[in-house]
């Protein structure tokens, strides 16, 4: 498969092909990525599941203790009423594993799963650390187009280790609700010609849009699934909830003219690379970084960007992440300065095995006149410190910490990490 272009022989598109690529029990998959002992037994991520502690939250449960009844958004300690810790009861199967939120760590693989997707599409909208839909219009033909989802699919299984559901579509809306469909490990395909077919069943709180709010505002006037929505007068919708109605009623239809587009200017940019195992040479880690920190200052001099803040991130065995930051006087646009900053910040990891390196521009100003240059500019130090909860510009990334309101808890059952 052409990583770059279209597949050999495609003919020219007649449908957009959008793709929704949602990361399954995201936080705990990660958790699991990490240990893999893990996997198969109910995990639950959250806060205040220590002793003393009362006060918490669920920030997901995998599917293993969903069976339980424990939800994401969920107070901790009904969490630990249907399903006390582990380590409490080792010799008790109806018990979970209970893990801290590491928003440093669901970061770093969310960034590598990104960087994956921007290489297989031309345009990604990032809605949120597990969440994104891509238009693959140009790069593969609908003829194929499972073929390419599988693709996606499979790059993030063996590159990232975490598993992801695909929804295939004309459209976002309807992408969403095929990648909804068949979780966990999904992947449905929802040709132009079969979409009616397929929303027509969903219930109308699966409509893209609806919400349990407006859902019952719906059950209420008769209207049970996506077809009964498609079925009903849009002038009567439009009354009931203004333009809203009108723009539901169409999503039902599989109607979504919205082209996926990135979601506003970026906060950083940002590039990483693994090792084939961790590796113990400093100059291997050093060469490495300077390659990305050039290849980070080469997009950011192609978008116009200037930046105040460089970083570097270094993962340590088992998968610790470390980030250290520098922040500058004014926004400033010198490669030469990020292969520095990146360089000396690195320093203090000499002699330490190292399973991956990344280097960062954050703090971003978008123009194309009056770029500044550093000058007479002092820098001032600004280092982070591992796990801080209060972290600095280091941990601006690409990919949004807080979703919209529909995807804080959606069918995945996953809170927003804005949350925490």
């Amino acid at each position: 498969m052409a990583e770059g272009g279209r597949l050999p022989g495609a003919p020219e598109p007649t449908e957009r092909i959008v793709l929704h690529v949602d990361m399954d029990c995201f936080y705990a998959s990660c958790e699991r990525k990490r240990d893999p002992s893990l996997r198969g037994e109910p995990l639950i991520v959250g806060m205040g599941y220590e002793s003393g502690e009362t006060i918490g939250a669920v920030a997901t449960a995998s599917y293993e203790a969903r069976e339980y009844g424990v939800e994401s958004a969920q107070a901790i300690s009904t969490a630990l009423e249907r399903l006390p810790r582990r380590s409490e009861r080792p010799d008790d199967p109806d018990t979970a594993h209970y893990r801290p939120v590491d928003l440093d760590y669901y970061e770093s693989v969310s960034a590598d799963v990104k960087e994956i997707l921007h290489d297989l599409a031309d345009t990604v909208r990032e809605v949120s650390i597990d969440e994104a839909y891509l238009d693959v219009t140009e790069r593969t033909d609908w003829a194929v187009a499972e073929g390419f989802a599988r693709h996606v699919k499979q790059r993030i299984e063996r590159e990232v280790g975490v598993p992801a559901s695909v929804g295939v579509a004309p459209n976002m809306s309807t992408a969403k609700i095929a990648s909804d469909y068949d979780k966990p490990d999904g992947l449905v395909v929802v040709a132009p010609a079969d979409v009616a077919e397929f929303l027509a069943p969903i219930d109308v709180a699966d409509v893209h849009g609806v919400g349990p709010v407006r859902a019952r505002e719906l059950r209420e006037l008769g209207i049970e699934t996506a077809g009964d929505l498609a079925a009903a007068d849009p002038y009567d919708l439009a009354a009931r909830f203004g333009e809203r109605g009108r723009e539901l009623h169409d999503r039902a239809r599989g109607r979504d003219e919205r082209p996926v587009e990135p979601r506003g200017d970026p906060k950083s940019f940002s590039r990483e690379s693994a090792f084939d195992g961790a590796t113990d040479s400093a100059e291997r880690v050093l060469e490495q970084a300077l390659t990305l920190a050039d290849a980070v200052a080469e997009r950011a001099r192609r978008r116009d960007a200037l930046y105040r803040t460089i970083g570097v991130k270094v993962v340590t065995p088992p998968y610790d992440v470390h980030t250290r930051a520098r922040s500058l006087p004014g926004p400033v646009d010198e490669p030469d300065l990020v292969r520095e900053v990146a360089a000396d910040l690195l320093a203090e990891f000499d002699g330490e095995s190292v399973r991956k390196v990344g280097v960062r521009v954050s703090k971003l100003s978008f123009t194309a006149n009056d770029q500044s240059k550093l000058g007479g500019f002092a820098a001032e130090t600004d280092d982070s410190t591992d796990g801080d909860a209060g972290r600095d510009a280091s941990t601006d990334g690409d990919v949004e910490r807080t979703a919209s309101s529909d995807h804080r808890r959606g069918r995945d059952g996953q809170a927003s990490l804005g949350d925490f």
